[in-house]
């Protein structure tokens, strides 16, 4: 580890930075992790985050989607596909919750990472689902 390079983050670091970046979950976060439920944790941190939208707080859950796009920038394969299979999944359901320019800024705020995957998810949802 002297070349700088950092650990791949696994489910297990990715739980321990989700207990620090989202401290209100942290004792929900801890009993899903007791469970080994990631999927769970990752559900919890879409349902933070929209509780944030009805708040109009757009400026801290900008902050939070850059966040989850460090750990997706440094997870392992599954740790990004959990986060590309539920947390940008979920941006669907805030475009649809949030006021249009809310969605905007958001979109704007967005990683370029998950803005493609954003997209992409659209696209495949358009070819097999029609819409």
């Amino acid at each position: 580890m002297m070349n700088g390079q950092m650990k791949t983050i696994n489910q297990k670091i990715a739980i321990e930075y989700l207990k620090f970046f989202y401290p209100p979950l942290r004792n929900e976060i801890n009993q899903l992790s007791t469970q080994g439920n990631f999927a769970g944790i990752m559900q919890a941190t879409i349902n933070y985050l929209k509780d944030l939208l009805q708040e109009s707080k757009i400026n801290l859950i900008a902050h939070h989607i850059k966040l989850m796009d460090w750990i997706y920038r440094n997870g392992n394969s599954y740790v990004r596909d959990m986060i590309e299979n539920l947390f940008v999944r979920s941006f669907e359901s805030f475009k649809k919750h949030a006021k249009t320019q809310h969605w905007k800024l958001l979109y704007e705020y967005m990683p370029v990472s998950f803005q493609l995957i954003y997209n992409d998810q659209q696209k495949q949802d358009k070819i097999f689902f029609g819409k």
